[in-house]
């Protein structure tokens, strides 16, 4: 597709600014979504859902997509910004036939995880309006993919690689996308993914309507909004700082041999915790450590293959799993309601990646607490990563799992491993009941099969005496 944008600066392109708090939950407000202009049946669903009054960047930005303006947005995790893109688009696309291999629609996310959440988040929307959507992403079968895209589909969730793969194999084209969205597209710039991104929408023809939605405009952003998006509306939500009034940050300084069983003290604690760690061994490492210890704990990370990622997502929704020990890159997608601390063992490398691992917590209005642990020598760079993420972190000293001082238990809600190691046996020992009853009821049962076969060999002997005349 070719230049139509300006060459201006993002910091310079005249829009419409449109900023709000979505960390604040809807509090009744004037516009519901039935106001928007989307169509009856989405409004119908999305009550049904639960779903009534739209968050801020929601209210802000639908109706401007549905007028087919492109969009520039900027919003933190959590702040309602796949609704905000992704029902415009699937109004806009109820009208209209789909050609085999050549989507009306498609919507780019950095990892997989995220593209099959943002399709999970759409797709009842789109049964109502009797559209077909498809994840097209790596780990998961390309012959399924292929297959879906002969039979026609409306709307494709894509990360590039894959996507790039398909159209090479001449299973898919671009040439009839209508609308192009780029979500988290500062990860899009940042992970390398920018050359296979530019070279996917350049195949989208020109004309059609773009949408960009970011938690940054940082990285290579702005040229992405130069080369794709013209006279782009502004909607800003919840700045990408990290100070939203419902998040709590710490610094816990932590001495080398304490580090290890102080972070099993906090992930022992009730509720849901994300635990951040540079590399796929770390966190395999300290997900091992952690159920040793007697946390239900997990990792996730990128050397997983994607049926073993989704099922530990899965446990940690369902709390089958209280601790995901996880990295940077595939925790992007990670968007789970209820996770009330991110406890960082391992710095984040930026403060853009601090940002992000902070967005798993406090969403859509609910509070939360980011922990970073720092040993001595690591203080001044993690308190100086805080200053470029803006955020204000109070700092507390440690001197070991067991001697937590009642502020820090009380912030991290963090238990002793002796009571952790207690609630383990214990409930091992019920296990061990369990079983042991179990085996007695078996036990019991083959003590009757037994009997009623020693019955029924003693009346069969006495009928082959009777037949041998004995």
């Amino acid at each position: 597709m070719p230049e139509n944008g300006s060459d201006e600066s993002i910091e310079n392109i005249s829009v419409e600014s449109v900023t709000a708090e979505a960390a604040d939950a809807p509090k009744t407000p004037e516009v519901t979504f039935g106001d928007l202009g989307l169509p009856e049946g989405i409004v119908r669903k999305l009550a049904q859902n639960g779903v009534v009054a739209p968050f801020p960047i929601q209210a802000a930005t639908i109706p401007d997509a549905l007028a087919g303006k492109d969009i520039l947005g900027r919003g933190r995790t959590g702040s309602g910004k796949t609704l905000s893109f992704g029902l415009p688009l699937l109004a806009t696309l109820a009208e209209g036939h789909t050609e085999k291999k050549k989507p009306r629609g498609v919507i780019l996310t950095p990892t997989r995880e995220l593209a099959m959440q943002v399709a999970d988040a759409l797709q009842p929307y789109g049964d109502v309006l009797g559209l077909k959507m498809k994840v097209v992403c790596g780990g998961t079968s390309m012959g399924n993919q292929i297959y879906a895209l002969e039979r026609g589909v409306d709307v494709l969730v894509a990360t590039p690689g894959r996507l790039r793969d398909i159209i090479n194999r001449g299973a898919c084209s671009l040439e009839n996308v209508q609308i192009a969205i780029l979500d988290e597209a500062d990860q899009m710039s940042d992970l390398g993914f920018l050359p296979e991104v530019t070279e996917l929408l350049d195949q989208v023809p020109a004309g059609g309507q773009r949408m960009l939605f970011s938690a940054t405009m940082e990285n290579e952003i702005s040229t992405l909004v130069k080369r794709y998006l013209k006279n782009p509306v502004h909607h800003e939500v919840d700045s990408a700082q990290g100070n939203v009034t419902t998040m709590s940050h710490h610094v816990l300084v932590v001495k080398p041999k304490d580090k290890a069983p102080v972070t099993a003290a906090i992930a022992a604690r009730k509720g849901r915790t994300i635990i951040f760690v540079r590399t796929q061994l770390g966190a395999d490492r300290i997900a091992e450590q952690l159920r040793d210890s007697g946390v239900k704990a997990d990792a996730l990370h990128g050397g997983m293959t994607q049926g073993a990622r989704t099922r530990t997502l899965a446990d940690f929704k369902e709390g089958y799993v209280n601790a995901l020990v996880a990295t940077d890159v595939a925790a992007r997608g990670i968007h789970v309601d209820g996770i009330d601390l991110v406890l960082n063992v391992d710095p984040a490398g930026d403060h853009k990646d601090y940002l992000h691992r902070s967005g798993r917590t406090a969403r859509a209005g609910k509070s939360g607490v980011v922990v970073s642990l720092a040993l001595p020598h690591q203080r001044r760079q993690i308190f100086r990563l805080m200053e470029d993420a803006g955020v204000d972190a109070a700092r507390h000293m440690v001197a070991g799992a067991g001697a937590f001082e009642p502020e820090v238990a009380e912030i991290t809600g963090a238990r002793s491993l002796t009571e952790v190691q207690a609630d383990s046996a214990n409930n091992s020992a019920k296990q061990a009941e369990r079983e042991v009853a179990d085996l007695t009821k078996e036990l019991e049962r083959l003590q009757r099969r037994a009997g009623e076969l020693r019955e029924e060999a003693d009346r069969l002997v006495a009928r082959a005496a009777r037949e041998r005349g004995d």
